[in-house]
């Protein structure tokens, strides 16, 4: 994958035309993906792909998200296309690494993964269970952060050996990493230390799924 550098560039290039012959500059690219320029500074930093606002783009200027992400040309990918898998995305819901977050809009995109990708799904067998959704909140950093893509198995509710899951509260949709009890009750911990761990009974938690990926591995 190209580095976040190395895509500005790239979407510095394609919206040149747009600018006549006026230099492009990095907030200029901020601005066209509604990226505040904090934000998108530090992104650029840290090497943090805004997956969420890139899709936006592509699907606005009809390109292909893994032509910008992965370099391949339009031809390669008419040519592949057997190549690549559309997982269902949820974009405009956001379980949340923090405070609880609504999940009212369940308007969905497709979202394309090339097939080197799909093993760390589980396989071709899983996809028909997983969906993608964003994340919200800082609670769950490292592993997570502020408009990560998350992957999550809707066929794998079973936390006995624990792991991270997507699931529903009164409070709202979440994502934490669970830890069973012998009291029917669950351990709900926070990778951020910064965040105390909650105890909840299994009755009052709705689990919608383990998440398995992030466009990269989960531990």
């Amino acid at each position: 994958m190209k580095s976040f550098s190395d895509i500005v560039e790239e979407i510095k290039s394609i919206v040149s035309t747009e600018f006549s012959d006026k230099k492009i500059f990095d907030k200029d690219i901020a601005d066209i993906l509604q990226i505040s320029q904090m934000n998108f500074a530090t992104m650029r930093k840290r090497n943090k792909i805004p997956f969420s606002e890139l899709l936006d783009f592509c699907a606005t200027k009809s390109i292909s998200i893994n032509w910008l992400l992965y370099g391949q040309s339009p031809e390669s990918l008419v040519e592949a296309t057997n190549k690549f898998f559309v997982i269902k995305y949820f974009n405009n819901i956001s379980a949340s690494a923090g405070g609880g977050a609504d999940a009212q809009d369940e308007e969905t995109k497709g979202l394309e993964i090339p097939r080197e990708f799909v093993f760390m799904l589980g396989g071709e067998k899983e996809l028909k269970y997983i969906e993608a959704i964003n994340v919200s909140g800082d609670s769950m950093e490292p592993t997570f952060s502020y408009d990560d893509i998350i992957f999550v198995n809707k066929n794998k509710t079973d936390f006995k050996k624990g792991g991270i899951f997507a699931f529903k509260t009164e409070s709202g949709l979440f994502i934490k990493r669970f830890q069973k009890r012998i009291d029917d009750k669950v351990d709900i911990i926070s990778d951020n230390q910064v965040y105390s761990k909650q105890t909840l009974h299994i009755s009052e938690i709705e689990i919608i799924g383990k998440v398995v990926s992030k466009f990269g591995s989960v531990n």
